[in-house]
């Protein structure tokens, strides 16, 4: 099984990033004259995500959602796959992106260093669900020696980014609480325990599963549905030892420089048409194909910057300094 590689530092790799993103084609958001379509959107819409799980094709499960804007903008979608949370962030601040699909955290992050954004829709798992998802604790179900956080101290643990909400946040607020880290800091929990930061949930996951890990976390559908239908994981074969809260669900959100009023256009198309049902009718796409995101939503539905209140209580728990500005 491959990892990928562990962080060597946040700031090279939020700088590759950034830069991938403020290379890419012109968003439509660079310049007050840029040319706009009928509907009154820019000629070019840079909509950016970074993969859940190892994937070198993240734009096909996005294709209904870029279909969808492109009919309702009149717009050309340039989709960004991003390499890290911090560079859809930076992309958005700098003006490269008009919309993003942010993890909770990313959310929060985004805000807090100055990204003027507007939440479009928070993601469901099926149609009439609540938005959110938890984080889990995992173990291999045969390692009698990881039954609970307090079992994580001194272990080799996988976490999946420094900056994921269920995979570095929400965790870490769970050792402080039951004493086995003194605070979410990378130091701290560095000197709990040995992290591994495998860059993905299903890495995660498989790290843990190949005894890579002793412990680790991800987020409840990668590996309660997601990894288990693809092969990756058989049932049972991991044992889940912890629970977090729910987490706000993962977001669509606009950069506020394309506009009030198409904020608002976008915020409607986003809770009215994106979702399997609508997509399969517009002929978007048929089946399984018309759950979008890596995360094999259903749709989405209204949210607003207040759902997200939870993280930043969370971001007030742990004191990470990945929460400041």
């Amino acid at each position: 099984m491959n990892l990928r590689s562990r962080r060597t530092g946040s700031a090279l790799v939020a700088g590759i990033a950034g830069l991938a993103l403020t290379l890419s084609a012109c968003s439509g958001s660079d310049s007050a004259e840029a040319a706009t379509t009928d509907q009154g959107f820019p000629e070019t819409i840079t909509l950016a995500a970074i993969p859940a799980e190892n994937s070198t094709d993240l734009k096909s499960s996005y294709e209904p959602v870029i279909k969808l804007i492109e009919q309702e903008t009149g717009s050309t979608v340039d989709f960004v796959q991003a390499s890290d949370y911090a560079g859809v962030v930076e992309g958005m601040i700098a003006g490269n992106v008009d919309l993003a699909f942010f993890g909770p955290f990313a959310y929060v992050v985004a805000g807090i260093n100055g990204a003027d954004l507007t939440p479009l829709g928070a993601v469901i798992k099926s149609e009439g669900a609540q938005p959110g998802y938890q984080s889990y604790g995992l173990a291999k179900s045969d390692n009698a020696s990881v039954n609970g956080l307090t079992d994580f101290a001194g272990k080799k643990v996988c976490f999946v980014d420094p900056s994921s909400t269920s995979g570095f946040l929400y965790p870490s607020a769970g050792l402080i609480e039951t004493g086995v880290a003194e605070s979410g800091s990378e130091a701290d929990i560095s000197a709990a325990m040995t992290p591994v930061y495998a860059g993905g949930h299903d890495a995660s996951a498989l790290a843990i599963a190949a005894g890579d890990c002793d412990a680790g976390f991800a987020f409840d559908t990668m590996v309660d549905k997601t990894m288990i239908e693809k092969g990756d994981l058989e049932p049972g074969e991991l044992k889940t030892v912890w629970k977090s809260e729910m987490i706000a669900g993962s977001v669509f959100a606009a950069n506020n420089s394309l506009g009030a009023e198409n904020v608002e256009k976008l915020k409607s198309v986003f809770v009215e048409k994106l979702n399997a049902d609508s997509l399969e009718a517009a002929g978007f796409c048929t089946g399984d194909d018309c759950r979008i995101t890596d995360e094999r939503a259903w749709g989405v539905v209204a949210a607003t910057d207040a759902d997200y209140d939870g993280v930043r209580h969370v971001c007030e728990v742990t004191g990470s300094e990945k929460c400041k500005g």
